[in-house]
C-alpha cells in the first residue's frame, strides 16, 4: 500500500499543487490508517483486500483511543480522497470508503475577541521603530483583512497597493483573492516598510514582515508574538492568529455587514462555512433581546 501512498503524494505535489503542509498531513493520517488496516488484514494486505469492515473497525479503533470526533474525520477524509484516487486511476475496482459515515462534527463556535479586547491589543503595540513597527503592521493588517495566517506572513512587498487600501492574498490551493486595508492598517504597513527596508538583506526578498535574521516570519512566529503581545497588555492567551479572523469576520456581521460580502472577504468557497459567524452575532441578539424586551 505504499506504493499506492506514494502515488497519492505525487499527484498532490505535482497535479493538485497542494502545500507540504497539507501533504503531511495526508501522509501522517494515511500512514497511521495502513498500520492499523494491515494489522487486521495481514502482512501481505493488499489494497482492494481493504472492506468496509475493515474501515468500520479502524474507525472504532480511531474512537477508543480518545480522538476527538473532528480529528477522526480529518483522517475519514483524508482516506477517502486517496481510495477515490485510486479508484480513478484504475487501481480499485470497487471503493470501500462508499456509503461510509463518519462521525457528526462536534459543533465549536470560533474564539474572537470583543471589540475592547481587539482595539486594547492594538492600541496597546507601540509603532515608534523596530519590531514593535512590525507587530503593529503584523496584527492591524491581520484584523483589517480577516487574512489566513498563513496568507498573512505570505505577503510580499508587491502584494500590496496603499493607495487604494487593497492587498492581493493567497488562500486555500493558491486562489488569489483582494483584501482590504483600513487606514490604520495601511498607516502601520507604511511605517513598518521604512523600518524593515532598514533591516532588509538578500535573504528578505520580497517578504514584506521579517524576522530578526532578515527572512520571512513563520506561522509559528506569529502565533508566539501574538501571545506575547497579549500576555504585555494583560489579555487572556488562549487565542490564537485564526482568532482575530475570527473576530473580523464576527465583527463585520455585528455591523450588519452582508454575509456573503463577508464570504467573500475571507475567500471561503461555501456560504456555510462563513454562517458559524452568524451563530455568534445571533447569540449577542438573543442576549440583548432577553435583557431589553419586556416580556422575554
Amino acid at each position: 500500500m505504499q506504493a499506492e501512498l506514494a502515488e497519492f503524494l505525487r499527484y498532490l505535489a505535482l497535479e493538485k499543487q497542494a502545500s507540504s503542509h497539507t501533504i503531511k498531513s495526508y501522509r501522517e493520517d494515511i500512514c497511521q490508517a495502513i498500520e492499523h488496516l494491515t494489522s487486521q488484514v495481514g502482512q501481505q494486505a493488499t489494497i482492494d483486500r481493504i472492506s468496509p469492515r475493515h474501515l468500520r473497525a479502524w474507525m472504532a479503533w480511531l474512537q477508543e483511543q480518545g480522538y476527538a470526533r473532528s480529528t477522526m474525520a480529518r483522517h475519514l477524509s483524508s482516506v477517502r480522497a486517496w481510495f477515490r484516487f485510486l479508484r480513478r486511476r484504475g487501481g480499485l475496482e470497487h471503493n470501500p470508503a462508499d456509503g461510509l459515515r463518519g462521525p457528526r462534527k462536534e459543533r465549536k463556535l470560533p474564539r474572537f475577541l470583543p471589540r475592547d479586547e481587539m482595539n486594547g491589543l492594538l492600541t496597546g503595540i507601540p509603532d515608534l521603530s523596530g519590531f514593535d513597527a512590525r507587530d503593529k503592521a503584523l496584527f492591524e493588517t491581520a484584523y483589517s483583512a480577516g487574512v489566513r495566517v498563513s496568507e498573512l506572513v505570505g505577503l510580499n512587498l508587491a502584494d500590496l497597493d496603499l493607495n487604494d487600501g487593497i492587498a492581493v492574498v493567497r488562500g486555500k490551493g493558491k486562489r488569489e483573492r483582494l483584501v482590504l486595508l483600513g487606514p490604520p492598517s495601511v498607516t502601520a504597513i507604511r511605517n513598518w516598510i521604512e523600518e524593515r527596508n532598514r533591516r532588509a538583506t538578500p535573504r528578505s526578498g520580497e517578504a514584506l514582515f521579517l524576522n530578526k535574521n532578515g527572512t520571512r516570519l513563520t506561522d509559528r512566529s506569529v502565533r508566539r508574538l501574538l501571545h506575547s503581545r497579549l500576555a504585555g497588555a494583560g489579555m487572556r492567551q488562549d487565542m490564537s492568529p485564526h482568532s482575530l479572523r475570527h473576530s473580523f469576520a464576527t465583527h463585520m456581521l455585528d455591523s450588519g455587514a452582508d454575509i456573503r460580502s463577508v464570504q467573500e472577504l475571507l475567500g471561503h468557497r461555501s456560504l456555510a462555512t462563513t454562517q458559524i459567524y452568524t451563530h455568534l452575532t445571533t447569540r449577542k441578539l438573543t442576549e440583548e433581546y432577553r435583557k431589553a424586551h419586556p416580556r422575554a
